[in-house]
Parts: C-alpha cells; sequence; structure tokens
C-alpha cells in the first residue's frame, strides 16, 4: 500500500489557492475539471516534494464544487487515499478483518472504507482497473463515505 494524497473540500478555490500556493509555498501539479460531475480537483505539493511528485509523493487534494454547498460536520475534509496492489484482494482481506466495505470496488479501481472514528479511506487500484468480478460487481454500498 501506498500514501496517496489528502482530499479537502473548498469553498473559493481563488481564495484556496492563494493560501495554499501564495502564502504557503505549496506548487500546484496537476488540475482536473469535470464538466459532468461539475467539480475541479487541484493537487498540490510542498516545494520540497514537487521533483519527487510524479514518483508518488503525497499530495493535497483540493476539490472544487461547482454549484456552492454548505459543509458541515466536517464534510469539507474529504478522505485519506492509500494505492494498493490488488483491489478486491486488499477488500476481501479488510472484510474478513470485520472492516465494512462502504463503497465496494465494482469498477476494479475504487472502494471506500471507514476507520473506527469515521474518517473515510479510498483504496485506489495501482495502474490500470482490474475487470470487474463477484462478489465486488454487484455489491451495493453500505453507509456513507
Amino acid at each position: 500500500m501506498r500514501y496517496l494524497h489528502t482530499m479537502i473540500r473548498v469553498a473559493d478555490l481563488d481564495a484556496s489557492l492563494d493560501f495554499f500556493l501564495g502564502k504557503l509555498g505549496m506548487v500546484e501539479i496537476r488540475r482536473f475539471d469535470s464538466e459532468q460531475g461539475r467539480f475541479t480537483l487541484v493537487y498540490l505539493a510542498a516545494e520540497e516534494d514537487v521533483r519527487s511528485a510524479d514518483a508518488g509523493a503525497p499530495l493535497l487534494e483540493l476539490t472544487y464544487n461547482w454549484d456552492p454547498e454548505a459543509y458541515t460536520g466536517g464534510r469539507n475534509f474529504g478522505h485519506l487515499a492509500y494505492e494498493v496492489e490488488d483491489i478486491y484482494a486488499s477488500c476481501e482481506r479488510l472484510q474478513k478483518a470485520g472492516v465494512v466495505i462502504n463503497r465496494p470496488p465494482r469498477d476494479g479501481r475504487m472502494a471506500f472504507i471507514r476507520t473506527p472514528d469515521g474518517i473515510s479511506i479510498e483504496l485506489l487500484q495501482r495502474g490500470k482497473a482490474l475487470a470487474p468480478q463477484e462478489p465486488w460487481a454487484s455489491a451495493q454500498n453500505v453507509g456513507t463515505w
């Protein structure tokens, strides 16, 4: 398993970029705009991590939802993300250990679990998504993540 990023939701992308880039000195590594999902993702790295960012330096993901939303109850903190070698084997091992798979890896790419304190953890398949397979392909979401 390899640590990828921490995600936080931001209400004002320009103000957040001014804070993280202009004031903290972080560097924008990449950006993704989703017209369909109506959001922008901006990945930042600490200045000393920039040269290794392509090699998987830990990143801060700013998620900006284009439609205004009030974030309450900690919803502005999103999740921790880890890359795993085999998403199905990882979820099976966790499930056997008593961990609820809140968002099963139906797509062979992504799953979500929660810590005992309710913090969401995203598990992402290293490389390309695996072919869908049961029991995961038909598994339903459980709770929230």
